[in-house]
């Protein structure tokens, strides 16, 4: 599974070496990065890290349950779920599927790109169409 802010430790990496504040680093962040930028204190954290010498861009490992519930087969059974029947609700899905709702919502939202209108689950490509509809009546 990709890392959503690796690019942003490499540019406060990049920061430390220039010798930015961790101020400075999370402005520029906000600035390139928008509302994607990590919190304030991720930065600040990072920023001390890489300060301290740290190397490694990557994330530490992490104990725990691995993260194995948004595979491709599941993906796949969620995908085949929701086009044999788009009425269901996420609930509905979870319980039919064996997952746990959060795990269906987020397939359905970043996986297959869809979203939940009018208690019926439409593909992110309908969405288009759906407000030209709508804005040439």
């Amino acid at each position: 599974m990709s890392d959503r802010y690796l690019e942003q430790r490499i540019s406060i990496k990049f920061c430390v070496k220039l010798n930015k504040s961790a101020s400075e680093t999370h402005h520029l962040l906000k600035e390139a990065y928008g509302d994607e930028v990590m919190s304030r204190a991720r930065v600040f954290d990072w920023h001390k890290r890489f300060k301290e010498g740290r190397e490694d861009v990557r994330d530490d490992a992490r104990s725990g349950r691995p993260v194995t519930h948004r595979t491709d087969e599941n993906i796949q059974k969620v995908k085949d779920l929701v086009c044999s029947n788009r009425q269901l609700t996420v609930r509905m899905m979870a319980e039919e599927l064996n997952l746990d709702k959060e795990t269906v919502r987020l397939i359905l939202k970043e996986n297959l790109n869809m979203r939940k209108i009018s208690a019926k689950v439409i593909s992110g490509v309908l969405k288009g169409l759906h407000g030209r509809i709508f804005n040439e009546q």
